[in-house]
């Protein structure tokens, strides 16, 4: 497989006389070229940008990959449209913006070659990563007749505020670097698996003598066999589980020396084969692990005859008790093997995918035929799918899956021929080392199995629906009854809690937890370190953590009515319920930063651990929600995520105080000074007894931070 093997920031001003060679025709005249070399696997594509001479330079720009985004030459920041829905809703999005002559230009400039192309929103995010065998093509269908465009797309270029390409010498290199990038920054437009992370595998460590078999989320060409990747950690557990009842091999990390008195608990239960006290030789304990190999390949027949043959070969010897033991382990195996449906196309190794879709999710279904044999199935969620052919969907999935899968069949199943089908053969067949073929089956028994998988999709897809509407169900209840006992003007969709954490005043940090439309958003978390209050003063502490939450609204909304974008994510939304942990000092405390400030519009709160009683500003009594509501459920929850985010940040601030010494303190002084001084006077209290004369003498120092050390140290 292709590698992104090197990038190389190296940016430099072209003149436009140099443009002819190898791009004729850019930049355009007066332009300034920006040039970044990416090497993928030894080849280079040339990654071109360009921005108008008049334009002034970003401020402020941290540099990156492409060394800064300008906007759209000849395109404006575009209007903001508000609308109402029938609840009273706002909705600001903005209006489609005209391109200028200038971006006709640039367009007019892509090249007709392989690549992908990014395009990026006005606070240079990646909204959406494509590939394409003419760039110019390409993303001249996205600007030529906006009019024409519907749905997910024409949602797209209403938003895109640049973009940029990379030019790649073939379609399967255009297609690897958009699988990476798409991995990388998973953009919202884009079709991608859900939680895109690093997937579990199963690991056979091949190097060791008694070789383990666990979990690992990264493979590596180290001699070991890898199978996966699986969907969740808990499906790998189910499989780990069986093989472990099937074969006796080792589960513990110690070293193996065969010379341990005594077995431990997994030999007595038949779960190991004891090589520590060397009941199992290197030989035998490897027999098994061979068996683990062709079990998860597929090859259960085969391990079944061995097991036979050992078996026999135990009778024949009198070794009854090895013999009954394997006539159990084969007993086990065949009745897993009875559980492997037969799907009656010989011996032949398959994959055979399929899907649901609704609204802007899909349920990918993947069932694993080996030695004709189905051995298993998983499935995934891709997200961002509105609007997408099952053809796309399916070509995205095949894409991100195989990218880093374990093993890869000659044949694979699908429901619709999918877009790209010849390049990502290509691309399969050379991480194979073999030929890769998509097959679209229209009779027999792989069109059966395809309607199978299908039918499979949509039951797991319709199960998943009724438990998002059970769980949404819910959190609408929860919302409402919140709404009603605490007579609050709105629905409580965003939910802000907030907490203080500190053992006797020290390393005072606080937390706030959000909850929108009764779950957690946890990206929407934030914590703070407390800058004015250093000491046992939970009233204080709230206040200075509200005032500064509430500073940074007011600083998103005189942007918004600016028509800028808010820089603040988080602090930038107004919520509909401000809860505090605690009773009505902190209420009161908190109610009297809010009324400083002049926020009057947002309802608060606060939640009594012992009692869990709700208090309210101008009520006497408070709200005592009964045991069983999901409003007490919900606000439960949000306190106690809050209580866990500050607890955990307190954790970590108290655990690196408690490992700095005085030294830490002393401005100027860092490690390699720190240790050029405990080196050379042994500890913190011999550097506290010598003089400044000795301590400026040691290389590095200087009179004046040897006095501050003096200072500072006493």
């Amino acid at each position: 497989m292709t590698d992104l093997t090197a990038v190389l920031n190296t940016t430099q001003n072209l003149p436009a006389s140099t443009a002819n060679r190898p791009y004729a025709g850019y930049p355009p005249s007066g332009n300034t070229a920006r040039v970044c070399i990416l090497v993928l696997s030894g080849r280079v594509a040339a990654h071109l940008r360009w921005r108008h001479g008049s334009v002034p330079p970003p401020s402020n720009r941290r540099t990156r990959l492409t060394n800064g985004i300008t906007p759209l030459p000849g395109r404006t920041s575009p209007p903001l449209m508000t609308t109402t829905d029938s609840h009273g809703a706002k909705t600001t999005r903005t209006a489609r913006a005209k391109p200028g002559p200038l971006f006709a230009e640039r367009l007019a400039a892509v090249p007709m070659q392989p690549g992908i192309y990014i395009m990026r929103g006005g606070k240079e995010q990646v909204l959406y990563v494509g590939k394409s065998a003419s760039l110019r093509n390409r993303l001249r269908s996205y600007f030529s007749n906006p009019a024409a465009l519907t749905g997910k797309t024409a949602d797209l270029v209403r938003v895109i505020a640049d973009f940029e390409f990379i030019v790649t010498e073939s379609e399967q290199e255009a297609l690897l670097l958009e699988n990476s990038l798409i991995k990388k920054h998973q953009p919202r437009f884009n079709v991608r698996l859900k939680d895109d992370k690093t997937y579990p595998y199963i690991k056979v460590d091949l190097s060791e003598d008694f070789p383990r078999i666990y979990i690992t989320r990264r493979t590596a060409n180290d001699g070991a066999r890898y199978f996966g990747p699986f969907a969740s950690a808990g499906s790998v557990r189910k499989t780990l589980d069986l093989l472990n009842r099937l074969f006796p091999y080792r589960t513990c990390t110690k070293a193996i020396t065969g010379t341990d008195e005594r077995p431990c608990l997994e030999f007595h239960i038949k779960r190991c084969n004891a090589p520590c006290t060397g009941y199992a030789s290197k030989a035998e304990y490897r027999d098994v692990i061979d068996q683990v190999l062709m079990f998860l390949d597929g090859n259960t027949g085969e391990v079944v005859r061995e097991i036979k043959s050992a078996m026999s070969g135990a009778s024949e010897s009198l070794e009854f008790e090895r013999a009954a033991a394997l006539r159990d382990r084969l007993r086990a195996i065949e009745r897993v093997y009875e559980g492997q449906k037969v799907v009656g196309m010989g011996r032949e190794n398959l994959d055979a995918i399929a899907l649901a879709t609704a609204h802007d999710e899909a349920w990918v279904e993947i069932f694993f035929v080996r030695q004709g044999n189905l051995i298993g199935r998983d499935h995934f969620i891709m997200q961002g799918t509105r609007d997408s052919s099952v053809a796309e969907v399916v070509g995205q999935f095949v894409q991100q899956f195989y990218d880093s899968a374990s093993y890869i069949p000659r044949t694979i199943l699908v429901p619709e021929r999918i877009e790209d089908e010849e390049v990502i053969e290509s691309w399969l067949a050379s991480r194979r080392d073999g030929p890769v073929s998509f097959a679209n089956p229209q009779r027999g028994a792989k069109k059966r199995l395809v309607q199978m998988v299908s039918e499979n999709a949509a039951q797991g897809l319709e199960q998943l629906k009724i438990k998002q509407l059970s769980n949404d169900g819910l959190m609408q209840q929860a919302m409402t009854e919140l709404e009603e006992q605490l007579s609050l003007p709105r629905t409580p969709r965003r939910i802000e809690c907030y907490d203080i954490s500190h053992i006797q005043g020290t390393n005072v940090v606080a937390s706030m937890s959000v909850f929108e439309d009764g779950k957690p958003k946890s990206s929407d978390y934030r914590r703070f370190k407390m800058k004015l209050t250093q000491n046992n003063d939970d009233f204080a502490s709230m206040k200075e953590v509200l005032e500064r939450r509430f500073k940074r609204l007011a600083s998103a909304n005189e942007a918004r009515a600016k028509g800028d974008e808010p820089d603040a994510k988080s602090f930038g939304e107004t919520p509909d319920l401000v809860l505090i942990d605690g009773g009505k000092g902190q209420l009161s405390a908190a109610l009297e930063t809010l009324l400083q400030l002049g926020v009057v519009d947002v309802p608060l709160a606060s939640l009594a651990k012992r009692e869990e009683e709700i208090f309210l500003p101008d009520s006497p009594e408070p709200v005592v929600l009964p045991r069983n509501s999901q409003a007490l459920f919900l606000v439960q929850r949000a306190r106690d995520e809050a209580h866990r985010f500050a607890v955990t940040y307190h954790r970590n601030l108290r655990s690196k105080s408690s490992t700095q010494s005085a030294l830490d303190l002393v401005p100027g002084v860092g490690p390699k000074r720190k240790r050029d001084l405990v080196r050379k006077f042994g500890s913190v209290k011999g550097i506290r007894e010598a003089d400044a004369e000795q301590l400026a003498s040691t290389p590095g120092m200087t009179r004046k931070l040897a006095d501050r050390i003096k200072e500072y140290l006493g």
